[in-house]
């Protein structure tokens, strides 16, 4: 069965929100207009997810219930890893493996610098930013196609079909 990973940062934080502390950075405006705007365009491409696992901190949680909203994905279909807050590759390749077996297309949201390493640990070629800049800047979506089974995951088994940036997908 063909597999397929959506990696999805979180949209733009706010970071003078007053917050406590890192973990609770809400969006900014600009991430507030961004995240539904991925939404749609994921629903427009018919790149429905069948499992969501994200990082619960504020700003990954706001990016992906909007994201979800768009694809008409309750928010009691998301799963919360905190794993996934701070975690590196090794880590996120660990919550991927506990996805469904039967889940044809995971959407895992959460943060940089652990995103752009999951995206070069999976990916079996060199992966670069558009014009050599951020690999995953805010609220960009790397879909991946996975050649094993999620229990499987590991270094070197998937290929790069696309990388968006919400700045992309303006106009």
């Amino acid at each position: 069965m063909p597999r397929e990973l959506l990696i999805l940062r979180h949209a733009k934080s706010a970071w003078d929100s007053g917050a406590r502390t890192d973990f609770d950075r809400p969006l900014a405006q600009r991430g507030e207009a961004a995240a539904p705007r991925v939404g749609r365009w994921l629903d427009e491409e018919r790149l429905r997810p069948d499992y969501v696992v994200s990082s619960p901190a504020e700003r990954a949680r706001q990016t992906v219930l909007s994201v979800c909203g768009e694809l008409g994905i309750e928010a009691s279909q998301v799963h919360w890893d905190r794993r996934i807050y701070g975690g590196g590759a090794r880590i996120l390749i660990d919550v991927l493996r506990d996805s469904p077996a039967g889940a044809g297309r995971v959407l895992i949201a959460g943060h940089n610098p652990g995103l752009e390493d999951l995206l070069c640990t999976l990916c079996e070629e060199r992966v670069s930013g558009p014009g050599g800049g951020k690999l995953m800047p805010t609220a960009a979506v790397a879909r991946l196609e996975i050649g094993v089974p999620w229990a499987e995951l590991g270094p070197a088994s998937a290929s790069l079909v696309s990388l968006t940036h919400a700045r992309s997908l303006e106009g």
